[in-house]
Parts: C-alpha cells; sequence; structure tokens
C-alpha cells in the first residue's frame, strides 16, 4: 500500500482532533485536558508501534543487482534492449525491418561485456557488427 492515503488519512485525523479539543475547551476546560491527555497518550502509543515496526517489521528490501559494465576496446554493455550496435569502428549495420518487442524480464543480475568488441545487453538484441 502507498504512503499518501495513509498519511492524508493521519493528517485528517490530526486536524479532527484538534479542532474537537478546541470546541470542547470553550465548553468545558476540565474535560478538555482530560481528552487532551488521553488522546496524547493514544497517540503517542500509536507511534511508537508504527516506528517499531517500520524499523524492524514489514518486508525487506531486495539485495542489490550487480550493475552494468563494459571493458575492453570498444565494448558495449546495456541493461536493457539494444535496437543496433557496432564495434570496431565499422559502419553500423541496417536496422531490422520489424524492431523485435521488450523483453518483458528483466535481467537477473547485472549485464557485463568484457573483451575488445564484446556486446552484452540485458534484453534483446536488434542488429549487431562487431566488426572483427
Amino acid at each position: 500500500m502507498t504512503s499518501k492515503p495513509l498519511l492524508w488519512s493521519g493528517v485528517g485525523l490530526c486536524g479532527a482532533g484538534a479542532i474537537t479539543l478546541v470546541v470542547v475547551a470553550f465548553v468545558d476546560l476540565g474535560r478538555a485536558d482530560q481528552a487532551a491527555s488521553v488522546t496524547g497518550a493514544i497517540a503517542g502509543l500509536a507511534g511508537l508501534a508504527l516506528a517499531l515496526f517500520g524499523q524492524f517489521g514489514g518486508t525487506s528490501s531486495p539485495s542489490p543487482t550487480p550493475g552494468t559494465t563494459a571493458s575492453g576496446d570498444g565494448a558495449i554493455a546495456a541493461g536493457g534492449n539494444i535496437g543496433t550496435a557496432s564495434t570496431g569502428g565499422t559502419t553500423a549495420p541496417p536496422p531490422p525491418s520489424p524492431t523485435p518487442p521488450p523483453s518483458s524480464t528483466p535481467p537477473n543480475g547485472g549485464v557485463n561485456a568484457s573483451g575488445r568488441g564484446s556486446i552484452a545487453a540485458g534484453g534483446d538484441i536488434g542488429s549487431a557488427s562487431t566488426g572483427n
């Protein structure tokens, strides 16, 4: 669940509580003091519970995946799709007539192209020329 609806719910509840305490204070100051004490204690305990849940509970973030690296003369590496790629100083080949649809699954790890004129992609490669 996103945090924006929870944030606005909390803002609305705080606003309603403040207005209620002001109205009750004009009618009976003693009752407003008691209501504020109980409301403050409940809000403090709820805040402590939410802070503990945020720190220790919930889902853990996934481990980071290795990055995209290219090493070597003319190496090309991309984390996603490559339409047309050329290494080795030659002109790029003409793009294929139908562009391949993007891959729906992201790479499991990083993409690494190492060595002279190597090409690597985390997705689809439409057309490639190593020039070697």
